[in-house]
């Protein structure tokens, strides 16, 4: 079948959502007055946004457009998947070319909450790109692309710790291990991606010993670090090690160097199928429902702020708990809500000014005597005195202290009322995970490896309203997933708790 490579349409505006046959939904933008937007600057915004091949659209026989993934499958050769003897243990397998539709919603006007922009958003510039309406299905194949006698697999994990990191490694290996690839031709990368170049960090074997019972534990028992993606460095140990599985557990940065890897891999002729899973414990992975290890954090997090809420009623004070959140404010929302202690959440998204802030405080101090304010790490630069500026090893932006500046504001402003301050932030990432997770991890090491033996490439694997999908890798990285100002979510806390504008 001769698939059909499309791309968005920058150059024009459409002022309501429409759908064509594939069911996209048209770039929608304006000002912050509600005003449209103009179609020139619009264009120019998104196209800075998002490069036009970000988005690789594919044609079904059937007419249907859906996020095509890449393959190397003509430097391989078909052959059936070693489970077709017992059907998949009387499971079946996954059409290739089975689709899962993206968005479900159908919108009565663009004015429902949610419907302003149904693709990838980029909240600095207002812009939206429509997606295609369906994704590529994850699961077993029927015909598989690699023999996995000759499959020599890689592991490594990237960026800051996050629960769930051993799950997946566990399970990335066990489905190698079941599909026949041999215990000694699987092997962990230590310490991220500079382990493929350190002479001191040698890669470790990775055999069901090894692995056994890794899932109990925080962290990852690999290592990690940031940064240190030296693309053409590592394909060439990537040649030299005959490694032709490459599985990359990353957040957004760790998601960009896979595919930096992938398109060397292709420029330097290296056979290699190059897989990301999506980690990101501040949940920011554009498209996906949600990441590993975010229902862990949140769990553990909303744990944070019910001791904060005894501290602060036992002194008649204000409690501050601080949890991550750079650009995404998904913890200290989730979290606020699920703890039910929680009266002032304050997120990235959503700024205020410290004046109106402190006014709510008093008003919530006279009514009841007591304050929980839930803070994400990234609230409030805007109104931060002193310099951060800059960004990691991965990209990240450094962050000034919300934490302590505002405990250091409410004691100046709240003369002789206690001011309690908790930063729980790397007791949550580095717990083992809760059942939810676990069982989240387990189907994404599967759908990882699954791929990679259907021949797929540069994509990462991840939950689509409730089912598991492959997504490409330049479609997810383009800009962090924030929270949605006027969505549903933001809009329930700030109702359940009574929270006003502040800004």
């Amino acid at each position: 079948m001769n698939i059909a490579l499309k791309t968005p349409n920058f150059s024009r505006r459409i002022d309501k959502t429409q759908s064509s046959r594939g069911g996209r939904v048209a770039m929608l933008a304006g000002k912050e007055d509600g005003s449209p937007a103009p179609a020139a600057n619009l264009a120019e915004k998104a196209s800075a946004m998002l490069r036009q091949d970000s988005v690789p659209v594919a044609e079904r026989e059937d007419g249907l457009e859906y996020l095509r993934i890449h393959d190397i499958r003509d430097s391989l050769v078909e052959r059936d998947s070693p489970f077709v003897v017992d059907n998949n243990a009387g499971g079946g397998f996954v059409g290739d070319k089975d689709l899962l539709q993206i968005n479900i919603m159908q919108y009565e006007s663009e004015h429902s909450s949610g419907a302003q922009c149904q693709g990838l958003s980029d909240p600095e510039s207002g812009a939206c790109l429509a997606l295609p309406q369906f994704a590529l299905r994850s699961g077993p194949r029927a015909k598989i692309y690699h023999d996995p006698s000759q499959v020599t697999a890689a592991l490594v994990t990237c960026g800051g710790l996050c629960p769930g990191l051993n799950d997946v490694v566990l399970n990335i290996v066990t489905t190698l291990l079941e599909y026949g690839v041999p215990e000694d031709q699987i092997f962990g990368i230590k310490y991220g991606l500079r382990g493929f170049l350190d002479r001191h960090a040698k890669p470790v074997q990775l055999g069901r010993r090894e692995v056994d019972g890794i899932q109990l534990k925080g962290g990852t028992v690999l290592g990690t670090s940031r940064g240190n993606a030296k693309i053409k460095d590592i394909v060439d140990r990537l040649r030299l090690w005959g490694v032709n599985h490459l599985y990359v557990i990353g957040g957004n940065g760790g998601n960009a160097a896979a595919h930096a890897i992938a398109q060397e891999c292709l420029k330097q002729n290296v056979v290699c199928n190059v897989v990301g899973v999506p980690k990101s414990i501040d949940n920011d992975i554009q498209i996906i429902d949600k990441c590993f290890g975010f229902d862990t954090a949140v769990e553990e997090a909303q744990r944070s702020l019910i001791c904060a809420r005894v501290e602060a009623k036992s002194a008649a004070g204000i409690a501050i708990v601080k949890l991550m959140g750079r650009q995404s404010g998904f913890i200290a929302m989730n979290a606020s809500m699920a703890s039910g202690v929680v009266d002032v959440c304050l997120i990235p998204e959503i700024k205020f000014s410290m004046a109106k802030l402190l006014e709510h405080i008093g008003k919530i101090l006279n009514k009841k005597d007591y304050c929980v304010v839930c803070v994400a790490e990234g609230a409030g630069q805007d109104v931060l005195d002193g310099s951060a500026g800059g960004t990691d090893a991965s990209g990240n932006p450094i962050l000034k202290d919300i934490g302590t500046f505002l405990r250091d504001a409410f004691k100046h402003e709240f003369k002789g009322v206690d001011v309690k301050y908790i930063d729980p932030s790397y007791m949550i990432r580095s717990i083992p995970t809760i059942t939810t997770d676990r069982i989240y991890c387990k189907v994404l090491g599967q759908a990882a490896v699954h791929g990679a033996f259907a021949g797929f490439t540069d994509f990462t694997a991840g939950l689509v309203n409730t089912h598991y999908v492959m997504l490409p890798t330049t479609t997810i990285i383009q800009s962090a997933r924030t929270v949605d100002p006027k969505g549903r979510q933001w809009n329930r806390l700030k109702t359940a708790i009574r929270q006003p504008d502040l800004y």
